[in-house]
């Protein structure tokens, strides 16, 4: 059989197969995400394996790891399924009769900040829409390029042509504490912060505070005397205590009124910005969310910090 008609053999379902395959690194994975028996998958992969004469994926212990040209042309692949979709999304739009749904990945600052109006609004305008969220940590590149989800947002950097971004609003660090704490009540130097009892918020361990970098690149030691998984309770931890917390502004300023917020020593911006893919780029839908996202955001001034 010639190139030209294995080539012929091909469709989207088929590219559907190898990136999910790529993705998930495994076929089982890859079926049960489709919804086929595992042999319809395996099928598929040997006949693009005949058809671009590379093995593609090599198994290593439980995971199908993909070839270097089998990198190349899921790449490929992805791209030709986003466009495909974007150029099939539906144009027109009305808020009050559409259904569907809006997946957005962010972390517990965006959804303290910009989630609960976001919602309320999406709510009052679009009923009938589903809003889904997933918890980003370090893993918003990945769900956007998995399909996972329709929207990041966060203080990440996500590069290449494929996906699309817009800058939201612009945090900056500052300290909370027990208003019975001496270092309340004067404005912080960085020799009163090394000094001080701190909290740590690690993300689950998966991401760090853009703060403790600034802090590093000026040779301040920073050993927290807590470390939490998240952000919740934070202001019940912090009562009564000599602990510390630096934390972003608008989200210190969502805390019980009753701790009191001082500037942190050193000026470290937290950009949070919105990305999303060409799949979703020109769906009325998920361009009109996005634009209700970025109105919410953008609804306080940049840099609300202390009080």
């Amino acid at each position: 059989m010639g190139q030209k008609q294995q080539l012929d053999g091909i469709d989207l379902g088929s590219l559907k197969v190898l990136v999910l395959v790529c993705d998930l690194g495994s076929f089982s994975a890859a079926a049960n995400r489709l919804d086929v028996n595992q042999s319809t998958v395996s099928y598929t992969v040997e006949r693009l394996r005949a058809v671009f004469r590379d093995p593609l994926f090599l198994r290593q212990g439980n995971r199908m790891l993909p070839t270097e040209k089998c990198l190349e042309l899921t790449e490929a692949a992805r791209r030709m399924l986003d466009q495909l979709a974007a150029f099939t999304a539906e144009q027109a739009f009305d808020p009050a009769s559409a259904s569907g749904s809006v997946t957005v990945s962010c972390n517990f600052h965006e959804r303290q900040i910009v989630l609960p109006e976001f919602c309320a609004r999406l709510r009052r305008a679009a009923p009938n829409v589903r809003l889904v969220v997933l918890e980003s940590a370090v893993h918003g590149k990945r769900q956007l390029k998995q399909n996972e989800c329709d929207i990041v947002l966060g203080p990440i950097e996500i590069f290449g042509e494929a996906y699309f971004r817009t800058h939201l609003f612009t945090d900056r660090y500052v300290c909370v504490m027990d208003p019975g704490n001496v270092l309340a009540k004067a404005s912080l130097s960085l020799a009163d912060y090394r000094s001080a009892q701190h909290i740590q918020v690690n993300h689950n361990g998966e991401w760090q505070g853009l703060y403790i970098a600034a802090l590093e690149e000026r040779s301040v030691p920073f050993e927290p005397t807590v470390v939490l998984p998240s952000h919740d309770n934070l202001e019940r931890i912090i009562a009564g205590s000599d602990l510390v917390a630096t934390i972003p502004g608008r989200l210190a300023h969502g805390l019980n009124e009753r701790l009191s917020v001082v500037e942190f020593p050193l000026d470290v911006p937290i950009h949070i910005d919105m990305y999303w893919t060409a799949r979703t780029a020109q769906s009325g839908l998920h361009r009109w969310a996005r634009q209700l996202l970025a109105e919410v955001a953008r609804s306080r001034p940049e840099g609300d910090g202390t009080t």
